[in-house]
Formats: structure tokens, C-alpha cells, sequence
């Protein structure tokens, strides 16, 4: 990273902004965590998607309008995303109508906070389709959360209740993780407890700037 300069009008060091990524159910979240308590700006794409779809919104009432009753909430402006999910892990072409009306929306917003989080230093951009999307292109350098597709599978039916053929259905709509190793800067093996997670985390955040070196954590 270039040294500051005390000069007046000096350009400020070029800010480093970390794309961290991962498949579904990867760890990506808690390496996101570990991240944001030691006091990182963390960007979450899946939490604007979720404000995009939010009750009243213009993404929201379109949804509505497509699936009517299948999606509705108790609310009649209100989504059920768990009926909206297993809609469109089922069907590609209406994945794609989501994601078309949504992935604009995310962009817009990843737009806006990095312009308000200018003067940082770091920023962690934490997209699960970064490479999907082509997202990278807004990141300094890429961290992917890595594990075994049989662990990733185990955690994503316990935690989102799913039988195995709608887990694999939903690992499927991500690109594979063998491909994104092959993509990213840094990757992090999420095999074994979090405490050594934490660890990779660390060494990767030291290691950019002077001397980082891609791949170093592979």
C-alpha cells in the first residue's frame, strides 16, 4: 500500500478493501465476525439483498406480484423467503429474474457505503457470489473461506432445516469451490475449529499491503 505523506493535498493511501467469499454454509460469516470485532467496517451483501427485499419495498411488491399468495407472509406486503427460496433453488430461470431485480440493487448499495467509508482504511466486502458477479473488480484483493463439500452440505441442512436434495440444490447455484480457489488471493481453511480460523484471518490481515503475497494462506 503506498505510505501516506503529510504534505498538504497529498493523495491518501490507496484503501484496501478485502472481498471475502466463500460457498454457502462455508464459514464465510465467522470469518466475517472475526473480522468485524477487530473494529473492520464489514459490507454484507446478504443483508442488503435482505433490506432490498424488505416489507413495502419496490423489489419486494415485484416479488409479490410474480408468485402472489405462494410467497405472502402474514403481512400482506411482507415476503416469505423461505417459500420465496425453495422457489427459485428449484427453478434456475426465476433464480435469474431474482437475481436480476436484486444483484442491481446490492450494487447501488456496496456504491454508496464505500463512498461513505472513503477515509478507512480497510473494508471488508463480504459477498458470497463475488466471483459470480463479477464483484471482485471492487476489491484490492480476494479471500475465499474454503471447506469439504460434505461439511458444507452437513452445516446447511442443520442450520437451514433443508433435506439433503434442497442443500444440494442450493450449493449448486453457487459456483463450485474448486473453482473459486483457483480464483482467490488468500484462501482459508475453515476444516477444523474456529480458533485456527481466527488465526489464518490474522495472518492474512497482516500479510497485505508491502509484501503481501497471494496465496500465501493456501
Amino acid at each position: 500500500m503506498r505510505e501516506p505523506t503529510s504534505h498538504p493535498g497529498a493523495l491518501k493511501p490507496a484503501q484496501r478493501r478485502i472481498g471475502l467469499t466463500g460457498g454457502i454454509a462455508s464459514g464465510k460469516s465467522t470469518a466475517g465476525r472475526i473480522l468485524a470485532a477487530r473494529g473492520l467496517p464489514v459490507l454484507d451483501a446478504d443483508r442488503f439483498a435482505r433490506e432490498a427485499l424488505a416489507a413495502g419495498t419496490p423489489a419486494a411488491l415485484a416479488v409479490l406480484e410474480r408468485y402472489g399468495q405462494a410467497v405472502q407472509a402474514d403481512r400482506a406486503d411482507t415476503l416469505d423467503r423461505a417459500a420465496l427460496g425453495r422457489i427459485v433453488f428449484a427453478e434456475a430461470n426465476e433464480r435469474r429474474w431474482l437475481e436480476r431485480l436484486v444483484h442491481p440493487l446490492v450494487r447501488r448499495r456496496f456504491t454508496t457505503e464505500l463512498e461513505r467509508l472513503a477515509d478507512e482504511p480497510v473494508v471488508v466486502l463480504m459477498i458470497p457470489l463475488l466471483f459470480e458477479t463479477g464483484l471482485e473488480k471492487l476489491c484490492s484483493e480476494t479471500w475465499l473461506v474454503d471447506c469439504d463439500e460434505d461439511d458444507q452440505l452437513g452445516r446447511l441442512m442443520g442450520r437451514d432445516r433443508l433435506s439433503a436434495a434442497e442443500a444440494r440444490a442450493r450449493i449448486a447455484a453457487q459456483w463450485p469451490l474448486a473453482r473459486k480457489r483457483a480464483l482467490a488471493d488468500v484462501v482459508l481453511d475453515n476444516r477444523g475449529p474456529t480458533d485456527r480460523l481466527a488465526e489464518q484471518v490474522e495472518r492474512a490481515l497482516s500479510g497485505g499491503g508491502e509484501g503481501f503475497s497471494p496465496g500465501a494462506s493456501r
